[in-house]
């Protein structure tokens, strides 16, 4: 059989930024879910292994051979304001697997129980927010997305209380590690500069090995994260994906996505589009995604800043420049998201007009995100008309159209192989929230049907799909709008 191939080097360099504790026994775990190319790709046991010793390992019945289990410490700013004393409250760091081609990975549980970060909570999760995860994680990895992944769903055997009763259940994470900003803040607060520089050099090696040798290690972590950030947002804008609650415990250090508690994609666009049922003042809505991320940057900065100075005091400076210089670097990354789903290969100065043009024009025309740019690529085809479908008033989009296609002209393609590359970057399924919701539902009562095909439909999010057409359809304008709640 595959043996588990742990090496937990965050138990051995960071004291003090966790505790080591063991998820709460459950009372019948049971396999929901199981992401066998990803127990393949991580090199550790499979469906071999039987679905009850799956269920048992993935839930916390059984030790999972050479796991350390510990809850990691952190810090935060929720909606802005600082909590130096959060963690996981209901996580549980398993350990780092070596997969075979010696890529390091978090294996962690999510729902396992209390810990000592749990702050009166019962550190439980419902089955669907386990499920929910599991759809949400996989769709942004079979989209390109860099994100945290899903491997099991183990339904526990008891039941908790979400406003309503619900069954319970464990997700298991996978991540390139679960180092956040607010690891950064806590190490601050907590273990001073000695602390931070420790931190430092374990987040380069882990993520940005190349860097070590910098001449100032903790100003270039600071600058890979700021890269690595504004691919993700970017990719994240091109989407529509809002992520919901963009605190700095849940913003990583590898520019990984993580927690998928209120996110959602847009149905209809709106640059002020909230999901979360706590967001009241738009804090985290999707136009503001990429100001928010730069203002988690800062507390980054504000963390490394003196391990930064430490090594040089002109260096200070330097890190400022990061930071004023990251909508520029942002713009960049979102632009070449753009030009891709426009089917433009080459680069013109009034590109970045003709997006925004786009989305001004489409704000208020009850537009749905996705499949208004699938339509562009359908309109290689099928011409002005696709686009008019869209859109409440489609003569407000014609001179846009006449100036994209005009734009088109100066690079000649063939039109089926421009329509072909940008029905790559254009999907026609993702987590569709109406669908998604009643998906969840059905499962809890115990038809997991939905939630496999959904599974099917977003893991190959860009080509038509057999039977799983119900997948790409657009809520009903009169649909009730959308929320999400965190550890929904």
């Amino acid at each position: 059989m595959t043996q588990w191939a742990f090496d937990n080097s965050l138990i051995r360099a960071l004291p003090g930024m966790f505790t080591p504790w063991h998820a709460e026994a459950p009372k019948a775990p049971r396999l929901v879910l199981f992401n066998d190319a990803l127990a393949e790709r991580l090199g550790i046991p499979g469906r071999a292994a039987g679905e009850a010793q799956l269920a048992d390992w993935y839930s916390g019945a059984a030790e999972v051979p050479g796991s350390e289990p510990a809850a990691l410490a952190y810090a935060g700013h929720q909606f802005g304001q600082f909590n130096p004393a959060m963690g996981d409250g209901r996580a549980l760091l398993l350990g780092e697997i070596v997969a075979p081609d010696g890529a390091r990975f978090d294996l962690q549980f999510k729902g396992s129980g209390r810990t000592p970060y749990s702050r009166g909570g019962d550190g439980m999760s419902t089955l669907s927010a386990a499920l929910r995860e599991y759809l949400v994680s996989e769709a942004m990895a079979a989209l390109g997305v860099p994100t945290t992944r899903s491997l099991a769903v183990v339904a526990t055997g008891g039941g908790i209380w979400r406003e309503q009763p619900h069954p319970a259940a464990v997700l298991t994470r996978v991540a390139a590690s679960h180092l956040r900003i607010g690891s950064f803040e806590f190490a601050a607060a907590d273990q001073g500069r000695e602390g931070v520089e420790r931190l430092a050099d374990y987040a380069l090696e882990r993520h940005y090995p190349a860097l070590l040798g910098a001449p100032n290690r903790p100003l270039a972590l600071l600058e890979a994260v700021a890269e690595a950030q504004a691919q993700l947002i970017a990719k994240w804008m091109a989407l529509g994906f809002v992520h919901g609650v963009m605190n700095t415990d849940n913003v990583t250090i590898s520019g990984e996505t993580i927690d998928y508690g209120p996110c959602a994609f847009l149905d209809t666009y709106s640059d002020l589009q909230v999901f979360s049922s706590i967001d009241a003042h738009g804090r985290y809505a999707y136009g503001q995604q990429p100001a928010v991320c730069r203002w988690n940057l800062y507390r980054l900065a504000s963390a490394l800043i003196e391990p930064i100075a430490a090594v040089n005091e002109a260096d200070a400076e330097a890190a400022r420049f990061v930071l004023e210089d990251w909508p520029i670097r942002y713009h960049d990354h979102w632009l070449r998201e753009m030009r891709a789903k426009l089917g433009l290969a080459t680069e013109r100065g009034e590109d970045a007009d003709l997006v925004r043009d786009l989305f001004q024009l489409l704000e208020g025309q009850q537009a749905d995100f996705t499949m208004t740019f699938r339509a562009l690529g359908a309109a290689f085809e099928h011409g002005f008309p696709v686009l008019a479908e869209q859109v409440l008033e489609p003569d407000k989009l014609r001179r846009w159209f006449a100036s994209w296609q005009a734009r088109l002209a100066e690079e000649p393609a063939d039109p089926a192989a421009r329509r072909a590359g940008m029905d790559r970057v254009n999907p026609l399924y993702i987590p569709r929230n109406h669908l998604l919701d009643d998906a969840l539902t059905a499962a809890e009562a115990g038809d997991l049907a939905s939630v496999t095909a959904m599974l099917a439909a977003v893991s190959a999010p860009f080509h038509p799909q057999a039977g799983l057409e119900r997948f790409a359809a657009i809520p009903p304008l009169d649909a009730a709008r959308h929320v999400t709640f965190c550890g929904t």
